[in-house]
């Protein structure tokens, strides 16, 4: 009976169903811990800021008695955190957005200078940020500069570099050849091709690289806490320091005032909402701009 062709056939699909409801079950419960984390995170962030979430943390800077937990806000840090990330971010692009299209529009695909570039920035992608910070810190010693928002705007850029141009580089990627060869067949040069079609195309991912590297450089603590240095005040110059929201959680989080201590968590809800704000817009723009994608 057992050996009956049939039978076995009926037993091979019963360990492959057995199979796939313990992966299916595995699924599950990796999703189910994720989602779980963020909701632990998100609900203790909120709880404990709950008493500091008033409207003068976002419209008012530090008073003199801010650290010993009188009145005052945080306007310096998030303005300052804007400031800096878009001047960094903007820093970064106008270096990864030739740098990808000169690897994809005039290098060979497999060719060994492409996949030297590719190997150079996964290995930046890696360094910590601390390493980025420490480099910057040496550079302003070697050239006797202080912390100010264009060292932060420079070292955040260093970190948001590698980030930009390997996503760039993978959206580039998927624009399929003929795309090219027909431009190429109807007169265009390299350049056009790639600016006018390509560059089209990847657009919608052009955009979410974009805000995937702010919201990297927006919680980025480690790169800034040596070159940008702090202040109370709102920076109006690039020769200034510059508060950030990561550093203003930093400084405040040892702080022995419980009105201090809330405002710590106050400070990370609003970080955390602006990098939600970040994901969010992203998500929905790709959605939207590549409806008008031919691949």
């Amino acid at each position: 009976m057992k050996n009956r062709p049939g039978f076995d056939t009926f037993s091979h699909l019963k360990h492959r169903r057995r199979i796939e409801s313990l992966f299916k079950l595995l699924m599950l419960t990796s999703a189910t811990v994720v989602l779980l984390s963020l909701a632990l995170i998100l609900l203790t962030i909120l709880w404990k800021s709950l008493p500091a979430l008033k409207l003068s943390m976002i419209t008012r800077t530090p008073g003199s008695g801010y650290y010993l937990g009188k009145e005052g806000g945080i306007l310096n840090a998030i303005l300052g955190s804007l400031q800096l990330v878009l001047g960094a971010t903007l820093l970064a692009l106008v270096i990864a957005l030739p740098a990808v299209i000169f690897l994809n529009s005039y290098l060979r695909k497999k060719s060994l200078q492409a996949e030297a570039v590719r190997f150079t920035l996964d290995v930046l992608w890696g360094i910590p940020s601390i390493v980025y910070g420490a480099f910057g810190f040496l550079l302003m010693i070697t050239f006797q500069l202080r912390a100010s928002l264009l060292a932060g705007m420079l070292t955040v850029a260093l970190v948001e570099l590698p980030i930009l141009s390997r996503a760039l580089d993978e959206t580039m990627k998927l624009v399929p050849p003929e795309l090219k060869e027909a431009t190429y067949s109807l007169g265009a040069s390299r350049w056009q091709t790639a600016t006018r079609v390509v560059l089209r195309q990847t657009f919608p991912g052009l955009v979410t690289a974009v805000l995937m590297a702010i919201g990297r450089g927006l919680g980025d603590a480690a790169a800034v806490l040596f070159t940008a240095g702090y202040t109370d005040k709102i920076t109006t110059s690039l020769l200034q320091p510059v508060a950030t929201l990561p550093l203003a959680i930093f400084f405040q989080l040892n702080s022995p005032f419980p009105a201090v201590q809330q405002r710590v968590y106050a400070s990370a809800a609003i970080l955390t909402l602006l990098i939600l704000i970040i994901s969010l817009v992203s998500r929905s723009l790709s959605r939207r701009l590549s409806r008008h994608k031919i691949f």
